[in-house]
């Protein structure tokens, strides 16, 4: 026995909290900016600048913390590594392509002559939306146990839709915190129509997670786990409200609660999220990998736990430092 243990218990579950958190910061930050991408036909040409303007200084550190999710799961869990990319290299790959096409657009639209512009509008939208799907699909085909029958694949492309759908309603939350005037006032109008396939998408992964496994089912409805976990979908539910209720009445002259809907989206993707790992928890592929099964030696482990003690403060704290600096409304976007 060891001071902290058996390392063969806690090291992997202690990999596995951080790839979690890894994963659902990264969809929470990468998601708003990928949302905002995705609004980009439905905005002027001017506001197109002010909506890049506002995730300028953080969309390529949102992806760092995709980096190191899947970092962790490559060293921690490389059985479980191989079998989940492998079951899904297409949307990977399409993922990939479309973060390339979206990084390249984001520079290319502000030096390229304006005639060319609107090209370069539609990559980064492109690239935002190729993204968001493949994401969506991913989440869709992970939720059905990675397997490849019709159904599965129904599932995975509805979902897709559905957290594009969510990416664009967060993402124009941020825009709701971080413009004003005329862009501000589009913002909520996305936001009402947006919140509507957020709410579908939730209740949709919602269902078909008990379904898809009895040993779900039993964890979400057996006694007494049904009543101690009913504060989720309860919880989630009033913020539901909440949103639609506060839309309603935005933007507000003062500016006041600009700040909630943004605030009140992260809960919601959070809640979602911990609901499906409470879920699917202690399974790393779902019914047929745990993370006990899949986790490296706990020596290399541990070795690599030292590594991040030091590597996840550096990332956390940059990440802080970028939104503590440029908070505050978007501001024209200038490159001279």
């Amino acid at each position: 026995m060891t001071l902290f243990g058996d390392p063969s218990q806690w090291l992997p579950l202690t990999f596995a909290m951080l790839m979690g958190v890894s994963i659902l910061i990264y969809v929470i930050l990468d998601g708003f900016d990928l949302g905002v991408g995705v609004l980009f036909p439905f905005a002027e040409d001017d506001e197109r600048d002010r909506m890049v303007a506002s995730i300028g200084p953080f969309w390529d550190a949102n992806e760092t913390w995709l980096v190191l999710a899947i970092g962790i799961l490559l060293v921690a869990f490389p059985t479980a590594h191989g079998f989940i990319l492998t079951a899904l290299y297409l949307p990977v790959a399409i993922m990939l392509v479309g973060l390339i096409l979206r990084g390249v657009a984001f520079e290319f639209r502000a030096k390229a002559p304006t005639r060319q512009k609107r090209y370069w509008n539609f990559a980064f939208f492109s690239g935002s939306l190729m993204t968001s799907l493949s994401q969506g699909f991913m989440l869709g085909k992970y939720i059905m146990g990675l397997e490849s029958t019709l159904g599965t694949w129904i599932f995975a492309a509805i979902t897709s839709c559905f957290l594009a759908v969510g990416y664009s309603f967060i993402g124009a939350c941020w825009l709701i915190l971080k413009t004003d005037g005329e862009l501000q006032e589009k913002s909520v109008k996305w936001a009402r129509g947006g919140i509507w396939g957020l709410v579908i998408g939730i209740a949709l992964v919602s269902i078909a997670t008990p379904l898809v496994s009895d040993r779900i089912f039993d964890k979400w409805f057996a006694f007494p786990e049904f009543f101690l976990l009913a504060p989720l979908p309860l919880v989630s539910g009033l913020l539901i409200a909440l949103l639609w209720y506060g839309l309603r009445y935005l933007p507000t002259k003062d500016d006041r609660l600009a700040w909630f809907p943004f605030v009140a989206s992260i809960s919601l993707f959070s809640m979602s999220f911990f609901g499906m790992a409470y879920s699917f928890y202690p399974y790393v592929v779902p019914e047929k990998l745990t993370i006990y099964d899949a986790a490296s030696a706990p020596e290399s482990l541990f070795i690599i736990l030292i590594g991040t003690i030091f590597v996840l403060p550096v990332i956390a704290g940059y990440t802080v430092l970028a939104y503590t600096i440029f908070r505050g409304k978007a501001t024209e976007l200038r490159y001279d």
